[in-house]
């Protein structure tokens, strides 16, 4: 009797919801809407929950914190800094840590939840970029994309600043040397920013607001625009004999999908929680209290502005007088026109690769990396750059571990700003090119099967097996013949803009689309030659 009045209750409730916002027909409509089922898919998702981490322990830890920056004498726990004078904001880190019960596992799931949430967004896209799954329709989401990594650098920055420690002083000490590095206005910035001279007592408060309230609010608003785009316009998939650019495949959103990423949460959650407890990091009562005159040994950012430390370590020193006023050249160039031209190249790639291509098709198959290999060589080339740097932000500690002069590591670094990225991209492509050569074999002769028959004639030789449909349509090259352009031909070679646009387009266009090894045969080759359009 009791279960009956619970389902009539439940019913009756549900009724009431669908006949004032109309839930059940929207429940038809998506209960069933297809997920992919492929493990790539899932780096999204672990972004996702690391951020839903962050906004409940972030809400934990805003109860106990005190963003200032007036001097106190700290008295709590933590036995060697009794009687030091230190800040509000340093003074409420150390009493979360110590004082507040599960506060410092919080703290520190917290920051574990930082380091991966960032690092999540990076692998999510890559794994896009790799595939192409940035193509026509879906240009604005990895814009969306590319801003929510922005966005999550300086978050975790501002976050990672606010315990006013000696380490995240440091950081701080050179970050308002970046914004002094701004010609003409960098004065005006970092008095703006700081609230005076640094580090005044107005900067602390600042950044805890941006960090609990401004940026989680654009992440937020960011996350859902991201969520929603990819709910209307579908996921895409790996090409399959039933996943095409006219379908979507995967598992049902209920119950199959729902279970499957509820469990992955709880995963994520666990793992975190794991390494909060048994990997320490950031123990703020070890590096003590900010000093302006003092500078720890061996400091090192979190490992998401390494690149930026790298690149002004190994930047020559270079400076120029105009008008009474120095322009730091070697702290303004690596520190903010490169991180700018940096994201902001990586958000218009998609529209030049469309431009140099021509394809204004719309894609929802997964490329596989080798068959867009120059795509992928200046992907690798991009991670080489970046390795390279972030390396070079940690060139003393290396010269101290491996017994290198300090400053033969700075021109290690030098050479591999530019000698990593070509290297990459010359190793990258060759191999995408050989393997698609392997492939091209094995639809021409067939899988080697280990098998050896015996000919009428006395020969030995080996079968060969047909390769699965599935690896046939996976193999398949995305980019055909007909968007090969030819290379312009012009009656009187005048050097016009326009020309000499068509020309660049042209050549670069070319090292997109025309593979040797897309076609088996030399003959087949020569026919792709003689039916690429010229243009005039």
């Amino acid at each position: 009797m009791t279960a009956k009045k619970n389902r009539s209750l439940v019913g009756d409730s549900a009724r009431a919801v669908d006949e004032r916002f109309g839930t059940a027909g929207f429940l038809r409509r998506n209960i069933r809407k297809a997920f992919p089922d492929h493990w790539s898919f899932l780096l999204g998702e672990i972004a996702l929950y690391c951020f839903i981490v962050l906004l409940l322990t972030g809400t934990f830890l805003t109860l106990f914190f005190k963003p200032g920056e007036s001097d106190t004498v700290y008295d709590g726990s933590y036995a060697p800094l009794r009687g030091v004078h230190v800040s509000q904001a340093y003074a409420s880190t150390l009493r979360i840590s110590f004082d507040v019960r599960g506060g410092l596992l919080v703290r520190q799931i917290h920051h574990w939840a930082a380091i991966l949430f960032i690092a999540a967004i990076c692998v999510h896209l890559m794994r896009i970029f790799f595939t192409g799954a940035f193509r026509k329709p879906r240009e604005v989401n990895w814009l969306i994309g590319t801003t929510l990594f922005a966005l999550a650098l300086a978050e975790g920055f501002a976050g990672y600043s606010l315990p006013d420690d000696l380490l995240s002083g440091t950081g701080l000490r050179i970050a308002q040397g970046i914004m002094l590095s701004i010609p003409i206005i960098g004065t005006y910035v970092s008095f703006f920013v700081f609230g005076g001279v640094f580090p005044g007592e107005d900067f602390i408060p600042r950044l805890f607001t941006l960090h609990i309230l401004l940026i989680p609010g654009l992440l937020l608003a960011l996350i859902g625009a991201h969520l929603m785009t990819v709910w209307h316009q579908k996921h895409t998939h790996w090409p399959s004999t039933e996943k095409t650019e006219s379908n979507v495949g995967g598992n049902p959103t209920y119950p199959k999908f729902a279970l499957q990423t509820t469990a992955f949460l709880m995963f994520a959650i666990a793992v975190l929680t794991a390494l909060a407890t048994f990997a320490q990091i950031n123990p703020i009562w070890l590096y003590g209290p900010y000093q302006p005159a003092a500078v720890s040994t061996g400091s090192q950012p979190d490992w998401y502005v390494g690149f930026l430390e790298g690149a002004l370590r190994i930047m020559p020193p270079l400076s120029t007088d105009v008008a009474g006023h120095t322009i730091s050249w070697n702290v303004f160039l690596p520190a903010v026109v490169l991180p700018v031209v940096f994201l902001t190249l990586i958000a218009l790639y998609p529209f030049f690769e469309r431009w140099v291509i021509g394809d204004s098709r719309p894609h929802h198959v997964c490329d596989r990396p080798r068959n867009a290999p120059t795509r992928t060589a200046l992907g690798v080339a991009a991670i080489a750059w970046y390795g390279n740097l972030w390396a070079a932000g940690g060139n003393d500690v290396l010269s101290a571990t491996f017994g290198i002069p300090l400053e033969a590591t700075t021109w290690i670094f030098r050479v591999g700003f530019f000698a990593a990225p070509i290297i990459g991209f010359a190793v990258t492509r060759r191999l995408c090119l050989s393997a698609q050569r392997r492939d091209a074999s094995e639809a021409e002769e067939g899988i080697e099967s280990g098998i050896i028959k015996r000919l009428p004639s006395g020969e030995f030789v080996e079968t060969h097996d047909r390769p699965d449909p599935e690896q046939e349509l996976v193999r398949d090259a995305e980019h055909p013949a007909e968007l090969v352009r030819g290379l312009p031909r012009h009656i009187i070679p005048l050097p016009t803009p326009r020309r000499i646009t068509a020309q660049v387009r042209s050549r670069i266009n070319r090292t997109y689309t025309k593979y040797q090894a897309e076609v088996p045969s030399p003959d087949g080759r020569t026919e792709v030659d003689k039916s690429a359009p010229s243009d005039r």
